[in-house]
Parts: structure tokens; sequence; C-alpha cells
């Protein structure tokens, strides 16, 4: 079966088809493979691979966002979409030249989608190679072939892109190279060490005991009194500056929540260094007493309560939960069955006036106990939506990951399949102060249904949906089941 980056590589060549490149009369499509392959270096997200060689489609040929939509989905139509320019036909495109370039440098510089900013970089780079290599061979007569022949504008545009996007990825060798070129172009622009990530205190955790792990990256004790969260490589100094903004924002809202006081490199990594004296996760403390479950998943459900207490706004900032579950539903569950995914974005979207706030990431790894208290770390998931999707968050950590394999529960919590499993039911037999059997089941249900949807899209995103196949004909026969039982996923 061919997959989605096959396609597009077909489907580009076929629409670029008799196109050359501005310099050399090069195929055209050499430069969406170029594209491409930059993209590759930077991540293994098969769609936004796909977004960068389908990049050029809606720009340069008569192919359209919706067709994209259709044939690739929404998500690398939404990529593809934010780095086509509006080329006003009816004007002359030198004249148009800095309205576009403007235009579009503001949409990168509001997006905070990285996917969006790899695409970006990976153009500007392919581009900018090109302009290098003729520049090195025509030097000032190279302006003249441009729709844009004055040099100082050029540069402007090129340096307002790398500063756009140096935050996110001074890391990479694509951004190295990006100001490389730049330089050699225009020299002097950045100074050498613009080049260089931003430098912050360099720790290292050998030898540090790891006390909690998460989506994000691990977390190990530092000495007495600090502990770091380490972030996988993937996250950038901007994931961890909007992580520790977001936690400051739930904070004044009145989540107890450990702010992280700074910023440390832990190798390749980086690292949100907390100030957390005499604190332990409370899976740590499980997995030494697991005997006193019950008493930990009480503790964590009033701090659910507490947190899923707080209303907010719009203007509070933050994302919708009900938006993560809707493109897990196009992502997996719509190539499955067209009918069931669009029931379950109506269950989905019904809860859509819930104005709670709620963790998002929210497990017993992820909670400290400080003489007592609980402190919520990892709050980059922080959202607005109904508590059903927190419970089918504790519903997947606890009990849906270990169905095909306990360790996988066990290796990730520190304790037991058993004991994770005894802790959701404790838990919520605690959060909804009942022993009714119905009712505990009805709440299970509801969020077993968002389980089952997260479980089909995660093997569509990871392009293993084939090994799979048992596993998501359980899943489908359960959202089948229940959706069929229930009118609401509220509670």
């Amino acid at each position: 079966m061919m997959n989605m980056v096959e396609e597009a590589i077909i489907y580009s060549a076929m629409m670029h088809k008799g196109q050359v490149r501005k310099f050399g009369d090069i195929p055209y499509i050499f430069h969406p493979l170029e594209v491409a392959q930059i993209l590759a270096t930077m991540t293994d997200d098969e769609e936004v691979i796909t977004a960068g060689i389908l990049h050029d489609i809606v720009e340069d040929t008569d192919g359209s966002v919706r067709d994209i939509d259709q044939r690739f989905g929404k998500r690398v139509a939404m990529i593809v979409a934010h780095e086509t320019e509006n080329k006003y036909p009816e004007e002359d495109r030198s004249a148009t030249w800095k309205r576009r370039k403007e235009y579009s440098l503001a949409a990168l510089r509001n997006s905070n989608d990285q996917g969006i900013q790899m695409l970006w970089l990976a153009d500007k780079l392919a581009n900018i190679r090109s302009l290098a290599r003729v520049y090195s061979e025509q030097g000032d007569a190279m302006w003249e072939s441009l729709n844009q022949k004055d040099p100082d504008l050029q540069r402007w545009y090129y340096k307002s892109v790398a500063e756009a996007l140096e935050l996110s990825f001074n890391k990479t060798g694509a951004f190295k190279e990006f100001i490389k070129h730049i330089n050699s172009i225009w020299p002097g622009t950045f100074d050498s060490e613009k080049a260089r990530y931003k430098k912050y205190r360099e720790v290292s955790v050998d030898g540090c005991k790891m006390i909690g792990r998460g989506a994000k990256g691990e977390v190990y004790r530092y000495d007495d009194e600090l502990v770091i969260k380490v972030y996988n490589e993937k996250n950038t100094y901007r994931d961890v500056e909007t992580e520790i903004a977001t936690s400051r924002k739930a904070f004044v809202l009145g989540v107890p929540t450990a702010i992280s006081f700074g910023i440390v490199s832990v190798g390749d990594r980086y690292g949100a260094m907390y100030e957390l004296v005499d604190s332990e996760t409370i899976s740590s403390i499980i997995s030494k007493s697991p005997g006193r479950v019950e008493n930990y998943a009480n503790i964590m459900a009033d701090l659910a309560h507490e947190v899923h207490a707080i209303e907010v706004t719009e203007e509070d900032g933050f994302g919708r939960a009900e938006d993560r579950h809707i493109r897990r539903i196009d992502r997996g569950l719509a190539n499955e069955d067209a009918a069931l995914a669009e029931r379950c974005r109506q269950l989905v979207n019904g809860l859509s006036d819930a104005n709670t706030l709620i963790h998002g990431d929210f497990h017993t790894g992820n909670v400290f106990l400080q003489r007592g208290e609980p402190l919520l770390i990892d709050m980059n998931r922080v959202s607005v939506g109904h508590p059903v999707f927190e419970i089918g968050d504790l519903l997947m950590a606890y009990v849906v990951r270990g169905e095909d394999d306990p360790a996988v529960v066990s290796d990730y919590m520190g304790f037991s399949y058993e004991t994770a499993n005894k802790f959701f039911d404790c838990f919520l037999r605690h959060y909804l102060d009942t022993d009714d059997e119905s009712r505990l089941q009805e709440v299970t249900d509801k969020a077993m249904i968002l389980c089952a949807i997260r479980v089909i899209g995660k093997f569509y995103e990871n392009g293993s949906e084939a090994a799979n196949r048992e596993i998501i004909e359980r899943n489908l026969e359960r959202i089948r089941t229940l959706t069929a039982k229930y009118d609401t996923l509220g509670f």
C-alpha cells in the first residue's frame, strides 16, 4: 500500500509537470523534493514532510487547498495553506512583492504550529541555496532575474525569516546553514554567534534519579531542593518557555502548580528547573506503598476537582480540548468509518459549551507532593473543556495502554498494572462521590469512547495501522457499541 509521502511525490510531479525553476531550467519537482529532504532532517512527522512536497501546488499550479485536504487530510492542507502566498493575479508581481512578503511574515510570526515553521525554514533554505549558488557565479547581475531586483529588500526578507525562526530552530543544522547562506550573499547580516543556540546554564542529570516520565520528557531529582524536567529532543526552548508561561497563567487562576524559575541546557536537550524541596511524585510514592493507592487516588481526585472548579473565558487564552479530539478523529477513525467518525464529532462538539479548565496530561507522574500538598507540573496541554476529557486521559494512562501489554503501564507509571487499575477505580469513585456501579460504568464508557478514538488515531499517525489491525477492530467495535448507547459524552 502506497504511503502518504509516496503518493504526494507522484501527485506533486504530476501537478508540476513541465515547470522549471527560475535558474538553470531544472525540473520544478526537484525543489519540493529538496524541501522534503530538509524537513526529514528535522522531523519524522509524515504530514509535515508531505506538506513540504505539496507546498507549491496551490501557489504555482491549478491545484487547491480543498484538493489537498481531500487527498491528504486537513492538517497537511492547513500547513500548505499557511505557506501559500496570495499572488494578487490582477497586479504586477514586482509591484506586490513587498506586500506579499509582509503579509506572509506576519502569518509566520503569529503561528505556533511547529510544522508550519519547519516548512518555512525548509522552503527558504532550499531557495537561498539556489540563490547562493547563482550569486557565486553571477554576482549582483543575479538580481535582474528576480521579481524583486533590490538586494536590500531581499536581504530584509531573508533576515526577517531567520529572526522569526531563530527561537524555535537555532539548534538545527538547517537553521545554521540558512544563516551561513544569508551571510554569504549579504556579509555581516548576522554575527557568527547568531547561528548558535541561545546559551543557558549547562547541567547534567547523569547519576540523578528519574522520578517521573511524561509525553514531553522525564523528571529528575537534581539535588535536595531542585528537580529538572528534561524535554524530548523535538522540543525547542520556545516550547519550554511557552509551557512556563502557561504555568504562570494557570497559577494566577488558582491552579496549584510548581513554577519553573529557569531553563537549563541538558546535553542536546532543554530542561526546566523547579524548586521542590521535600517533594516526590505521587507515582514514586505509590510504587513504594502500593497498598495505600486509594489514599493517593483520593488526593488526585480532590486535586482534579480543584482544577475543574476553575471556569475560564476565551480571553484567558487557553485552547479548546475538543479540538485535539476532533483532530484524532480526522486522522484515524475517519479513515475507517466516515459515518462513525461524524457521530463522534457530534458527540465531542456537543461539549463545546463547557468552560472548565483541564490539565490535559493529568497523571501521578505529573503531581508532586510537597509537605503533603499536591503541585502540578507539565502544563503544556492545559486547555478548556469538559472533565470527561480528563477522565479519558486517566483511563488511557492507567487502563487502556496496558490492555495488550501491561508492562507499558507499569514501566511508565512505576507501579504494577493491577495497582494502576485500582488507582483509576478509586479515583473515579472519589471524583464522582459514588459507589453506584451503573453511574461509574456510564462515565467509564464515555471516557472509553475517547480512548478508542485516540488508539486508532495513534496507529494512523505513526503509520502502523496495518500491523495493528486486530486492536483497531476491537476499538471500532467499542466505539460502535458505546456511541449507540449514549446521546452525550457529558455527565
